[in-house]
């Protein structure tokens, strides 16, 4: 039996902060989002695009608030 690790809360926050972002450590998806996107609006966050592609695409193992976070506030600002 396979066993996959799910992308949680905070898997988003670490890779988020991986990229440069200043993420409290007690924030949820959405507020992880919403600092991005403000941070993404000042200045283009290098990466973001190909970071969120990549959850997107792995959207089984994308817990439902991670993925709704996404795509409320990043998607958009990324078209």
């Amino acid at each position: 039996m396979m066993i996959a690790e799910l992308i949680d809360d905070d898997d988003f926050r670490a890779r988020l902060a991986a990229l440069g972002i200043a993420i409290p450590a007690d924030a949820d998806p959405e507020e992880c989002a919403r600092i991005t996107l403000h941070q993404h609006i000042q200045s283009e966050v290098p990466g973001l695009q190909t970071l969120v592609d990549e959850l997107m695409s792995k959207s089984d193992i994308l817990l439902p608030s991670v993925r709704q976070a996404i795509e409320r506030f990043l998607l958009p600002a990324l078209r």
